[in-house]
């Protein structure tokens, strides 16, 4: 029997909701997408079992067996065992969770998360029940349920979640018409390499495979990495690449800026086609301190302020772009094209070498984690000769469906976008609501490598000044001054004048 996407979105938004009550919304995603995951692996444990008994007879041995199945789940941890437990359920299904990862280290470890499964003040014994039934009830055999179909289902899970979630989805979900609109402008291709570097649930590394599918390109030989610092979304993340059948991809757990986990074997960082995310806005406490003297030269530019990484993050992407093929798109919030200090120095010297190719103005309000409008900014390693010596900057704040909570793009907005920046022109009267320009770099450094869009477009708005990051700014540069100060009084007293 096969099953809708309509029906199988249904039941399993209703499983989630069999939770609501006992277990904060926010945290729905912690139980839900692990016992997701492992009723897929077990049901589709069960249908290849069925080929190696057809193949074999029942008499096959576990070295035969192993050539059918992906992923292996040893004796007493499939889900016919979990439905007979009883008592101490948490328990039960946390060690089965716990041997199904051992049994698969190079693949699986660490992929269930940490949820609480045993803490019955978090997650109570009847409740855990009550979840497990609704899931017993799902055939989740790839015969009956495409990779395509749970993975849309996933993605609709993500969606879900991510609004019951409100900002706190910002860490783990990026709405999927802005990652739309950045993997169609990256244009990745089959055979390329993909890499992000706050990956969250990994919707972007997703969404590059579904441009290659989308354009009749297999995605069988490209290679997909994402990095992620939190526990609990990389696992999902992790999962949500298994679910859309994508095999040559990995996601590791670590702090991207401190501990960069794509490296070769000297240390230098792995360089990839299609470098692309939306790292958390002005993070603080970053690492800082450590940057000037990165290993990687990931500060060549400059070293950004200690209370805001955006281009801590910008520069971790531009050095790992290959240097012929690479192309790198990133989020970020717009005072990352105006703000001084350090911040303008490492503006100049990406602008100067040629590397920042485009700044896309976004609507307001399109995020979870803040109303304040974003902006896209695309490098390349090697731009095309018409574009050499400039930057494409385009107005695209108009684009957008007025929503209750949260704004969104449809598909014309992205159409729209994507066609101004593959051409570079002026769409035909304003009705289109973009505006653009290609701005000879002699013309933003007479603006002292300024880049807000205001300058350089007439008509365009002036960013909403949001007035925390306004006041993070002035804190970062208060710290800068004082650390400068700090410096000029020890080379002072080295020097006698104190």
């Amino acid at each position: 029997m096969s099953i809708t996407l309509q029906e199988l979105e249904s039941r399993l938004w209703a499983a989630a909701n069999s939770l609501r009550g006992p277990v904060d919304p926010a945290n729905f995603k912690e139980f839900i997408f692990p016992l997701l995951f492992l009723k897929r692996i077990d049901d589709t444990w069960r249908e290849e079992q069925e080929r190696v008994i057809a193949d074999f007879g029942e008499d096959a041995d576990a070295e035969v067996a192993a050539d059918y199945h992906r992923f292996w789940v040893p004796d007493g941890c499939h889900w016919s065992d979990l439905i007979k437990a009883h008592e101490n359920v948490g328990v039960t299904l946390q060690t089965m969770l716990d041997r199904i990862q051992q049994a698969n280290p190079e693949t699986l470890a660490g992929i269930f998360g940490n949820a609480p499964w045993s803490d019955r003040d978090k997650l109570p014994e009847p409740a855990l029940l009550n979840l497990i039934e609704t899931f017993s009830a799902l055939d989740l055999r790839p015969s009956v349920v495409s990779h395509d179909l749970l993975g849309n289902a996933y993605e609709y899970l993500l969606k879900q979640f991510a609004d019951e979630s409100g900002k706190k989805a910002g860490e783990f979900f990026t709405p999927r018409y802005v990652v739309r609109t950045l993997t169609r402008i990256l244009d990745p291709q089959p055979g390329e390499s993909i890499y992000d570097p706050a990956c969250g649930s990994g919707g972007m590394l997703i969404e590059a495979a579904n441009e290659v599918l989308e354009a009749g390109g297999s995605t069988r030989q490209m290679r997909f990495y994402g990095q992620e610092v939190n526990l609990t979304t990389a696992a999902i993340g992790r999962m949500n690449l298994y679910l859309h059948d994508l095999e040559d991809a990995k996601i590791v757990r670590e702090d991207t800026l401190r501990t960069p986990r794509f490296t070769d074997a000297k240390g230098a960082l792995e360089q990839f086609d299609v470098v692309l995310a939306n790292p958390p806005f002005s993070l603080k406490n970053w690492g800082q301190e450590t940057w000037a003297k990165d290993p990687h030269r990931r500060s060549v530019s400059g070293v950004p302020p200690k209370g805001n990484a955006d281009w801590a993050w910008a520069q971790h992407m531009v050095a790992s772009m290959k240097p012929e093929t690479g192309r790198v798109g990133v989020v970020m919030p717009h005072g990352v094209l105006f703000r001084g200090g350090a911040e303008s120095k490492i503006r100049q010297y990406l602008i100067e070498t040629d590397q920042l190719e485009a700044v896309i103005g976004l609507p307001q309000n399109l995020f979870y984690s803040t109303t304040i409008p974003a902006c896209l900014l695309i490098f390349r390693a090697k731009k095309s000769d018409e574009r050499k010596g400039h930057v494409l900057i385009i107005d695209a704040s108009e684009r957008f469906e007025k929503g209750k909570n949260q704004n969104s793009m449809t598909p014309d907005d992205v159409d729209a976008i994507v066609a101004a920046y593959r051409t570079g022109e002026d769409p035909d009267g304003e009705d289109q609501g973009l505006r653009l320009r290609l701005v000879p770099h002699a013309e933003i450094e007479e603006n002292g490598w300024d880049l807000n869009i205001g300058r350089y477009l007439r008509g365009a708005e002036e960013e909403a000044v949001d007035v925390g990051e306004a006041l993070a700014a002035l804190r970062a540069a208060q710290a800068e001054l004082a650390e400068a100060q700090v410096r000029l009084d020890e080379r002072l007293s080295e020097a006698g004048y104190a």
